[in-house]
């Protein structure tokens, strides 16, 4: 356990992502959330699997086993496990009556935004997968880019994301002006799961190079929601009224590693090949990465007075304050 218990619990009840639905195919696959290993598996039509990443025989990851598509098998013993987790056969004694200590411990599950989310305490009254502006609109294009590994706190990979004075320090390679670094005022607001905050400014996001779409004097409306604890949507207000959502949902392997998601959807340039946009994805958040991993202390200190701040951090001090207003810790401690 790399979370303090009872930070764990708290975190615990709340849904995140733990695979691509396109990534599961007829073989099981492993991913960690919150500490805890999972297993995900097909069991049917449309039916997905998600248990904790052990046989109760022997104690063998059934990751390492081999699906169907109907079921996956134990590498150990041959134990098949299929829908809701029960154990279906047992081919030493096929005859025989399966008692239910064999059944798997599973948790729920839900496909959205080409996403697999879960919940490892799904008790009493949970908050709701965050939403996503625009992801049903049938006039835009749903993307689901690759998913990113990042060695440090999701916590402090969700603050990357939403700050504002960032951009021409640390993306200057892909969208930013390095000679362009003024926040101007913004605001946030107080939502029943989070914050919001629209940030308007002279800095553009087209990538660097691309000279022939910009407008000049045109202000870039940059609209972000964050849904506590480590959901946030960003909708850019494009010129000719294009519009592009990206969703970063950081998923807590541990308090050490973050898997991040990021279904993006948009309502322009829907012609051009969809690796163009992983690529370009692809090196601004590794543009992220490279300074998340690097920070002191690890973890996101909640008590603001512990690190300084200034004017253009208004939405990391409300960020803070509303992962403590859920009753985590005022730092999370490893």
């Amino acid at each position: 356990m790399t979370f303090d218990v009872d930070d764990w619990n708290i975190l615990a009840r709340c849904w995140y992502p733990v695979a691509l639905v396109r990534d599961l195919g007829a073989q099981p696959l492993s991913m960690t959330l919150l500490d805890a290993p999972l297993v995900i598996y097909r069991a049917g039509e449309g039916d997905i699997v998600i248990a904790d990443d052990l046989c109760p025989h022997r104690g063998v990851p059934l990751s390492m086993g081999k699906g169907d598509g109907q079921t996956v098998a134990c590498a150990y013993h041959g134990f098949r496990f299929g829908a809701q987790g029960r154990c279906v056969r047992v081919p030493a004694h096929p005859d025989s009556a399966i008692p239910s200590k064999l059944n798997l411990r599973t948790y729920p599950v839900v496909e959205r935004y080409g996403l697999i989310w879960t919940c490892l305490r799904p008790e009493g009254e949970m908050p709701e997968i965050p939403p996503m502006p625009h992801w049903d609109d049938p006039s835009y294009q749903q993307i689901n880019c690759p998913w990113i590994d990042i060695a440090g706190f999701a916590g402090r990979q969700v603050e990357g994301f939403i700050d504002v004075a960032h951009f021409a320090f640390v993306h200057t390679d892909t969208f930013a002006d390095p000679e362009n670094p003024v926040v101007p005022p913004y605001r946030t607001r107080l939502t029943p799961d989070g914050f919001e905050a629209e940030y308007r400014s002279n800095v553009g996001n087209y990538p660097i190079g691309v000279t022939d779409r910009g407008r000049p004097g045109f202000e870039w409306l940059r609209h972000f929601r964050v849904h506590v604890p480590f959901t946030a949507t960003l909708e850019i207000h494009f010129p000719d009224n294009g519009r592009l959502v990206i969703m970063n949902a950081a998923s807590p392997v541990s308090a050490r590693k973050t898997r991040m998601f990021a279904p993006m959807c948009r309502n322009f340039d829907k012609e051009l090949p969809l690796q163009d946009v992983y690529d370009f994805n692809l090196r601004v958040f590794e543009e992220d990465r490279a300074l998340v991993e690097a920070q002191r202390p690890e973890n996101l200190p909640l008590d603001v007075t512990l690190e300084a701040h200034v004017m253009a951090d208004r939405s990391s001090i409300a960020y803070r304050r509303a992962l403590r207003t859920m009753g985590l810790s005022q730092f999370f401690t490893a």
